[in-house]
């Protein structure tokens, strides 16, 4: 989003004193492109700085224009321009400031009503500080050229006597912009991994690898033209200056080359032996380094310990590996150059990391927090100059397990390290505790990715998490919103009264939830995040049949239903039936199983359960716990013995299955069936139990329903659905399912 679309929405009044010496009609024709010139980095008022200026200014006039032919008021629109024109022509670095001091205005307004700036403009304003940067290095190489063949004259006898004394100084000046340059795109590059870094926990990731390609590409064409005029201009530089100039150049094209050699497709984080994996390095500068290459570089992958990735890094990669943690499989590539797509990738396509080697743990570390990483590494000779250069990388940390019950642990460990790692860190140091407000971030995205909802987590749902995690239910919401969180109590430590840690739970939500619950979470159906005792609060008030769903607190991927049950006297009873896991939800869906509770009457808070629940009914019903041939039972009431079926009133029934069955088929409306639905309702023992003056009638397990009209809503009315992540229907506190805090 621009600048210009958040500031058009507001009052006009407020950007008066800007509009004195550049019209606000003006600036409403040019609107974006305006923000997309370089005003702010324009400081100065040397030769580069005014020629730019009025590459600007020409700029500006051909552009208002051209807006001002397909414009009502054209007339106006050429006066205004005539007199821009007028007034900026003899001094365009005025219009430079006018400009800029328009944006610094508009900047503080949106700042002040909103407290931030779109993303996309952060962006924008970094890549025009860099193309800025890049055109005035270029600038100096012209100028450094310019003022060396001012030197000796043609004939060789004139000689300028201010270019031997100028000449070092704007080369200095010169060497230090590219290193200026070279730390923005450095800079880039550490943002570009860390955002690949938090990808593995779900965020979203411009992976393209392009723009920063072009940038690697042009900053090391400036190198190459400074490094041609320094060595040129040797006898004007002198011998003390001459050596600590091209020090300095090759440390900048030094940095380039190993900064811009990248895991571009990253190993699997949680890493089983004997298993294949795939995995792709790429090398930025390699089109245009190695096209002189007589055969394809190879690379390598070596798996390392966190020692031994410390020790790398702590060489800034000089070192060479000396032994390998684990057997890698397939491990030695081609550093490909594809001239059609202009990359150069080394891709690992069937990788085996056939054992693994244990290094010394820390205290009581468990295999599952031990850390790799894979080491992918190659020897290069650059062209032109026939620098030889080594290359290495590390992928993101690995935690290699042995065993698939280890996975749940593993992925504990990796998306701790992916949300709480900083950018410039010792491999692979994380912090022990970090704030929950952040920790909650980490599980909304982990949470939303998992389950590919645009519905994420509630604040109602972080203060039960929060209850959760630190066992704390006297706290209020804001309370928790200061507290630190430790690595032990995310995924060591046990919860009390329970077997699992706070992550292996949350896990199994997860889990549970991306397999069966998708649809019906997106529709905000579920509350899910709430305990047992506040669903009390909620129900305890409500009408008989009254219900909500949630994931169950004491079992590891279970959901389950809480309802009220009224007495004849009044009073309340909030029972829940026993948690559905994904395998009972495999076999019977969600939606079939609450159309088959007779005793779920309205979706909390009063929303009857056919409105909320008809788009995920099966077409095809055929009477609570037929299941269509399912053998697991369906758990259709609260802890404790099933409810008996209603009797069979017809006459003449024949048995259901078998002779002994007490279940009979109704030849008016049952169809035959080879299969007692006795199995499917969950009420086997009816099958075996004493005989009874009455049979039960398999059409009397059908309960009537109500018939859905032909365009029901979907999940919850307006107030009571909605998410996160922007979407326009998402709840404040107090509205929805949840009374306020």
């Amino acid at each position: 989003m621009s600048l210009w679309n958040l500031v058009s929405h507001m009052p006009p009044e407020e950007f008066s004193s800007l509009s004195t010496e550049f019209p606000r009609s003006l600036r409403c024709l040019l609107a974006e492109w305006l923000e997309n010139q370089p005003w702010e980095f324009i400081n100065g008022s040397d030769t580069f700085c005014t020629s730019m200026a009025s590459r600007m200014l020409s700029d500006m006039l051909e552009k208002l224009r051209s807006a001002a032919s397909s414009d009502g008021q054209q007339c106006q629109i050429l006066q205004q321009v005539s007199g821009i024109e007028s007034t900026f022509r003899h001094d365009p670095l005025r219009l430079v400031a006018v400009m800029r001091a328009i944006l610094e205005g508009e900047k503080a307004a949106v700042l002040k009503r909103d407290r931030h700036l779109p993303l996309s403009f952060h962006r924008r304003q970094e890549e025009l500080k860099f193309n800025v940067g890049l055109q005035r290095l270029q600038h100096r190489v012209r100028e450094i050229q310019a003022l060396r063949e001012e030197g000796p004259g043609r004939d060789g006898a004139v000689e300028s006597s201010t270019a031997p004394r100028e000449l070092p100084t704007l080369t200095l000046e010169a060497v230090k912009e590219l290193e200026v340059a070279k730390q923005q795109v450095l800079k880039r590059i550490q943002i570009w991994k860390r955002q690949q870094q938090l990808a593995g926990n779900g965020a979203i990731f411009e992976e393209n690898l392009a723009p920063l390609q072009k940038r690697c590409e042009k900053l090391v064409e400036v190198y190459f033209q400074l490094q041609q005029q320094v060595m040129a201009a040797s006898t004007e530089l002198g011998p003390e200056l001459l050596p600590r100039l091209l020090e300095r150049l090759n440390e900048v094209l030094s940095s380039l080359v190993k900064s811009s050699f990248l895991v571009e497709k990253q190993p699997p984080q949680v890493l089983k032996t004997q298993t294949k994996f795939q995995a792709s390095v790429r090398f930025l500068l390699g089109p245009q380094l190695l096209k002189a290459a007589p055969k394809p570089y190879v690379v390598r992958a070596d798996m390392v310990t966190e020692k031994q990735a410390r020790e790398l890094e702590l060489s800034n990669y000089s070192n060479t590996l000396s032994e390998s943690t684990g057997e890698i499989m397939h491990n030695m590539v081609a550093l490909e150059t594809n001239p059609t797509s202009g990359t150069c990738c080394a891709n690992f396509k069937n990788v085996l990391l056939k054992k693994i080697k244990r290094c010394e743990r820390k205290g009581s570390e468990s295999v599952t927090e031990e850390k790799c990483a894979v080491l992918f590494s190659t020897n290069v000779a650059l062209t032109p100059s026939n620098i030889s250069i080594q290359l290495q990388v590390l992928s993101l940390p690995i935690v290699v397990i042995v065993h698939g019950n280890q996975d749940n642990n593993a992925k504990a460990t990796v998306l701790w390290d992916n949300a709480f790692s900083e950018i410039d860190r010792v491999p692979f140091v994380v912090a022990e505790r970090v704030p929950w407000e952040k920790m909650c971030d980490t599980l909304n995205l982990k949470f939303m990715a998992e389950v590919q909802t645009t519905k994420g987590l509630l604040k109602e749902h972080y203060f039960f998490l929060a209850q959760k995690i630190f066992n704390d239910h006297s706290a209020r919401f804001e309370d928790f919103q200061s507290r630190h969180v430790s690595w032990a109590q995310f995924n060591k430590e046990i919860l009390p009264g329970r077997g699992f840690t706070f992550w292996q739970w949350f896990d199994g939500v997860l889990d549970l939830t991306k397999r069966c619950l998708k649809s019906y979470w997106s529709d905000r159906l579920i509350v899910g995040f709430i305990s047992k005792q506040y669903v009390c609060k909620l129900l305890s008030a409500e009408p008989d049949g009254t219900f909500l769903l949630r994931f169950s607190d004491s079992e590891i991927g279970g959901v389950t239903i809480a309802y009220v049950i009224r007495g004849k006297d009044g009073s309340s009873q909030v029972e829940n039936i026993q948690p559905f896991s994904a395998k009972d939800l495999s076999i019977r869906s969600l939606g079939d199983r609450i159309r088959d509770l007779g005793q779920l009457r309205n979706l909390y808070p009063n929303i009857p359960k056919d409105q909320a629940f008809g788009s995920h009914y099966n077409s095809e019903w055929r009477g609570p716990g037929w299941a269509l041939g399912c053998a697991a039972p369906l758990h259709p009431t609260p802890w404790g013995p099933p409810p008996r079926p209603p009797r069979c009133r017809c006459s003449a029934c024949p048995p259901c299955c078998s002779q002994s069955c007490t279940l009979r088929v109704c030849s008016q409306c049952c169809p035959p069936s080879g299969e007692c639905p006795a199995v499917g309702w969950g009420v086997g023992a009816v099958a075996e139990s004493p005989p009874q003056s009455e049979p039960l009638c398999v059409c009397a397990l059908q309960p009537p329903h109500s018939v859905l009209p032909p365009a029901h809503p979907h999940g919850l009315p307006p107030g009571n659905g909605g998410g996160q992540g922007g979407h326009p229907s998402a709840p404040q506190q107090g509205q929805g399912v949840f009374p306020p805090l």
